[in-house]
């Protein structure tokens, strides 16, 4: 039995790919190069990059939802050809698997997402049992926001409070309560995320100035904020600060290059939640297995193996 544990909390949707020489006018009709399908989701893509890059020692496990159609049948099985175990993945009565259109522009690979959240957003308004997602056995939580907001919210609080390493990745981003960042250990967002987030004070702040400002409201062990082919930024609170250069790759496609980050991030926060943490170290392996990603069509199917890495 692997003794590191790393669940993510999030959602489960098929995606729709298609792929164009441009994306199109308002109005216009273009030929598209290819249209594909696949497993995605954030929470799903962000586990199967865990299970991928992890090795024997981390135990992965997927939280979320998924219809009682074709798609939900079909998810649980793919979960388990990656070795995620998926005993909490709820199949609803009555509701549809989640779905996301990506439209990937070929000349920039730079990708445009429609999600419909369907059975990812079935839960009460009102707590309910069904919103406790949060696995005991799990040391490190990873959570995204394509669930409900207050049921996000809720879970990052319980898993800290249960003494997990609580990731967020705030995608979609969405503004959030100044009073939940004392609840996340590590914060990791974009560019553009951050700058939602901050509000007024993006304007005049560099990515260095975010990362320090997101310690400052709470945030307890870490901010990551990438940059896309400009590398990250991060800050700690422990002090430690700089800069992680981007590798130069060939870019294809980049619908899951940040998922595929998190992923190598959390399964290496997964053998380590100690004070002797190697920052650098899990911000160069994150870095390299995402950059492996951006240089193949598609989402999960993108996502590269340990060894992959490893000969890489």
């Amino acid at each position: 039995m692997a003794p590191h544990h790393v669940s993510v909390i999030g959602s489960l949707n098929v995606d729709f790919i298609i792929r164009t020489p441009r994306v199109p006018d308002a109005g216009e009709t273009l030929t598209a190069h290819s249209f594909d399908t696949g497993f995605g989701g954030k929470g799903a893509n962000q586990a199967v990059a865990c299970a991928r890059l992890a090795d024997e020692d981390v135990k992965v496990s997927m939280v979320g939802q998924v219809g009682d159609d074709s798609f939900g049948a079909d998810y649980l099985k793919a979960l388990e050809r990656e070795g995620i175990d998926r005993k909490d993945v709820r199949k609803l009565e009555r509701q549809k698997t989640g779905v996301s259109m990506i439209i990937v522009d070929d000349a920039t690979g730079e990708n445009r997402i429609l999600f419909a959240p369907n059975a990812n957003y079935a839960f009460s308004e009102e707590y309910s049992a069904a919103w406790e997602l949060v696995p005991e056995e799990a040391e490190v939580v990873v959570i995204q926001l394509e669930m409900p907001l207050e049921v996000v919210l809720h879970n990052v609080r319980k898993a800290s409070q249960s003494g997990k390493h609580v990731i967020l990745n705030p995608a979609p981003a969405e503004i959030l309560p100044d009073a939940i960042y004392k609840d996340i250990d590590t914060l990791i967002l974009n560019q553009s995320e951050s700058a939602l987030l901050a509000g007024d004070a993006a304007a005049s702040h560099s990515p260095e100035q975010l990362a320090s400002h997101f310690l400052q409201k709470g945030v307890k062990d870490a901010v990551i904020i990438t940059l896309g082919g400009d590398g990250l930024v991060y800050a700690t609170a422990s002090g430690l600060s700089g800069r992680v250069a981007a590798k130069k790759v060939n870019v294809v496609d980049t619908t899951a290059a940040g998922d595929t980050f998190v992923g190598g991030y959390a399964v290496k926060r997964a053998r380590d939640t100690g004070k002797s943490f190697n920052y650098l170290k899990a911000l160069d392996f994150a870095t390299l297995a995402a950059s492996k990603t951006v240089e193949r069509e598609g989402a999960m199917a993108a996502i590269p193996t340990l060894s992959e890495l490893r000969v890489g």
